[in-house]
């Protein structure tokens, strides 16, 4: 799988969402990451309406790591069911595109 991936995720709280980011890179499942915000939010939760400020996560991973980047994700959310949502790149600059891929391959391995 050679397929790069943009995946996003929030978190309600700068801390957790610098947390996921900072730990996702480090293990590699990640090539780099952003934390956005906050935004503003408006749901539906456990039959609600509701309201907030979120934080988004963007992380730029290879399509072979991204089962462990959600794993990760979930495991270390503060939220029980996050939103976790993995969009193609369908274009880009090839040596962008393989310095992702090359850093996801060791995904697991850290530093």
């Amino acid at each position: 799988m050679n397929e790069v991936l943009y995946v996003y995720t929030a978190a309600g709280s700068l801390e957790v969402a610098r947390r996921l980011v900072q730990g996702a890179v480090q293990e590699r499942f990640a090539a780099g990451g952003q934390v956005v915000g906050p935004a503003e939010s408006a749901f539906w939760h456990e039959g609600s309406f509701g309201t907030g400020q979120e934080w988004q996560v963007v992380l730029r991973s290879g399509a072979g790591a991204y089962p462990e980047l959600e794993s990760y994700l979930r495991k270390h959310h503060e939220w029980s069911n996050p939103e976790i949502v993995a969009l193609p790149v369908v274009a880009g600059s090839r040596p962008y595109l393989q310095w992702v891929r090359g850093v996801t391959e060791t995904a697991g391995e850290g530093g």
